[in-house]
């Protein structure tokens, strides 16, 4: 903005000064009246002219003079043709006549100044050079590609070693993301023990995650801990509208890193450059294709690029190109996961170190409280909470804050304006007690944290079902259990007003999904076997790629699939149908409580369903309640023992692990593998996780 309003000043000083000099070469002080011949000879005749002048000038006779009566600056002035001897003569005449009442002056001819005819010929060529050159020089500076005639630069951008860096201890919860990343360091820190080794370090690593898992900072990260250039663009960046523009930049790109080597170059999506070739409805000749052409040859081609690391980013590697996959381009895949429980914690302390807590927050029943949030998400739950407590006046966040930031980020805003018939409110109430005591029940289904009726979003209400741990595969009976539950509020509405109602839409889509994937993906079906049907790719979607496969199975085994959704699901409404008959008592309370008090915490919940009470709460303590497992009908409870608080954490522990930390873990590691090497190993029983 500074730059641009400097550039706008400059020209229109330029502006005044070739005004001034205009106003210089053309003379000074006001200019005379112009006056026609015929006006001229009749002022002349009535004696109304007090001066005149006649003076030679190129091809005419400029006549100057000034009228009797008239100010003191006021003049005319008129033009007579040379070749007019008649005129001149009449004019000579009557001045020579009234000699006495005017003053009559023939001046001669001036003599012409070249330079400053020169001048006035040259200063608009030059004016016109200046702008040309101006505007050029516009459209190509400025760094980067942004401007018009730039378009064939990287718009890569290179990050300054002078601003804040990012270092390993800024990352929580990527421990083994960044023990995979700490060779790629010390290489760019001294690469002399690599090179006595023979080894190659890896050119390019690929971060595979989905989105919010951190995937960007690591590599941030990585450049921050080496203190080496950092260029960083977007895969969307190199394809624009001109042809060629594409490659032109991956050139631009790494000639511009050979510059700063050793230097790390960073694609963000570069799903959106590397897709497969050939696929798609532009044909095998498109600019994106071109674009990754040059790009495979940059990455390991004929030149060679010492010194140059490059890492990406993708949360689809199975759209990415094979060739762009292959070692010696990228011959490292991280996967950046969603953080454990234990990751969760640490993002959460990283995130919550510049906010005022209150005493009562807990940062790790919050963390179990949240499973399948990525980094993203926690750090949008503690600032929403931060938005609620300012909202509301306070100097601190307290938990209160926090559930209320967890019910937007989950279900959206409250709608307490919302006008609902009581009808409505019956079926909202029963429906959602349908979930809550059918989690209450089955051993293996998810546990309900909270359960409520008020409006969120496009919701009704809705029931915050958890797992009790942190889960990377699921056996049969759990998909089943997670069915039934889904089931749990159409069959409440059935049973207790004898119709139903639209509102389990989402239970009927996410039910139907799960069976779904027991047929066709995860070989769950007794009738069909252990086999596989569709290729799925993990269920995502890539339209050039799938609009020319074929099912691998026949028309018969498709409706045969059907028949097997059709079974479980019926089933599974079966068996829900008779868990909320025998508890048609506790269900009948939870609904008619939710009526009431509209909001349902844990151990609020566990009180009803166990003993048909509602006990007084004191709403920090009740998050201590967080179901992790269900024996002897207890609920396990977090203890005030192991509450831990972000100041606590700051003074016992680091939040993330430093670059040193991770490298002594890695020898660490070596040292105890080198002395198991001897001793004799157990026999267990293994268990293949394909099996799974």
């Amino acid at each position: 903005m500074q730059k641009a309003f400097r550039n706008i000043l400059m020209v229109a000083l330029f502006g005044i000064v070739i005004f001034g000099v205009f106003s210089w070469i053309n003379g000074n002080g006001a200019l005379p009246k112009p006056i026609t011949y015929t006006k001229l000879m009749t002022e002349l005749e009535k004696g109304n002219v007090e001066e005149l002048t006649l003076q030679p000038a190129q091809e005419v006779y400029l006549v100057n003079g000034k009228l009797k009566g008239a100010d003191k600056n006021e003049t005319f002035t008129s033009v007579v043709l040379y070749n007019n001897e008649k005129d001149l003569q009449r004019i000579t005449d009557i001045a020579e006549a009234n000699k006495g009442k005017m003053d009559f002056t023939i001046k001669p001819a001036e003599k012409q100044n070249v330079f400053l005819g020169m001048l006035s010929t040259l200063i608009p060529l030059l004016l016109l050079a200046f702008f040309f050159i101006f505007f050029l020089s516009q459209s190509q500076g400025g760094g980067g590609g942004g401007r018009v005639m730039n378009f064939g630069k990287s718009k890569a951008k290179l990050y300054d070693d002078k601003k804040k860096k990012v270092r390993f201890t800024d990352v929580a919860g990527a421990d083994e993301e960044k023990q995979e990343l700490v060779e790629i360091v010390d290489f760019l820190k001294d690469n002399r023990k690599f090179k006595k080794m023979g080894a190659r370090i890896p050119k390019g690593v690929l971060l595979v995650g989905p989105p919010g898992t951190g995937k960007t900072l690591l590599a941030r990260a990585v450049a921050g801990e080496a203190g080496v250039p950092f260029f960083s663009i977007s895969g969307s960046d190199f394809v624009e509208m001109f042809v060629g523009v594409g490659a032109s930049r991956v050139r631009d790109l790494f000639e511009n890193a050979k510059k700063n080597a050793p230097c790390i170059i960073f694609i963000d999506e570069i799903d959106a450059v590397g897709r497969q070739r050939g696929a798609g409805v532009g044909g095998g000749h498109d600019e994106r294709e071109q674009t990754l052409n040059q790009l495979l040859v940059e990455m390991d081609g004929f030149g060679e690029n010492e010194g140059i690391i490059m890492i990406a980013a993708t949360n689809r590697p199975d759209i990415l190109d094979p060739a762009l996959l292959r070692p010696g381009r990228f011959d490292r895949q991280i996967q950046v996961g969603r953080p454990d429980v234990k990751g969760r914690e640490a993002v959460l302390k990283v995130h919550a170190r510049n906010k005022p807590l209150d005493e009562t927050v807990d940062i790790k029943a919050l963390s179990q409280r949240t499973p399948g949030f990525s980094g993203a998400d926690l750090e949008n739950l503690l600032n929403e909470a931060a938005l609620v407590a300012a909202r509301q006046g306070k100097t601190k966040i307290d938990m209160r804050d926090i559930d209320e930031a967890t019910d937007r980020v989950i279900a959206g805003p409250a709608k307490k304006s919302r006008v609902i018939s009581e009808k409505e409110r019956n079926i909202v109430a029963w429906h959602e007690a349908g979930h809550t005591v059918i989690g209450k029940v089955l051993d293996e289904a998810e546990m309900v944290h909270k359960v409520t009726i008020v409006p969120r979003g496009q919701a009704g209400g809705y029931a915050m079902m958890l797992p009790k741990q942190d889960r990377y595969f699921m056996t049969k009976p759990e998909l089943l259990d997670k069915i039934v539950g889904l089931l749990g509020g159409r069959v409440a509405e059935e049973i207790t007003f004898g119709e139903v109602s639209t509102g389990a839409h989402n239970d009927f889509q996410r039910a139907t999904g799960i069976a779904r994937q027991m047929v066709t993906e995860y070989g769950m079906s007794d009738k069909l076997g252990p086999l596989q049907f569709g290729n799925t790719q993990g269920g995502e979607v890539f339209l050039g790629r799938d609009m020319h496969s074929e099912p691998n199975y026949s028309d018969q085994i498709a409706y045969e699939i059907d028949l097997e959704i059709q079974r479980i699901i019926k089933e599974a409404y079966e068996r829900c149908r008779q868990i909320l008959t025998e508890h048609r008592e506790q269900l009948d309370l939870i609904a008619r409580t939710l009526l009431v008090e509209e909001t349902l915490v844990a151990n609020q919940i566990e009180s009803l369903f166990r003993h048909g009470t509602l006990p007084e709460v004191n709403y920090d303590d009740s998050h201590l309640y967080h179901p992790t497992v269900k024996s002897d009908d207890r609920v396990t409870v977090v203890n005030n023992d192991e509450r831990v608080t972000v100041k606590e954490a700051d003074e016992d522990d680091k939040i993330g692990s430093s670059y040193e930390d991770v490298k002594r873990e890695l020898q660490d590691g070596e040292d105890v593998q080198d002395q198991s090497i001897n001793e004799p190993e157990p026999k267990v029983d293994r268990l293949d996780k394909d099996n799974f």
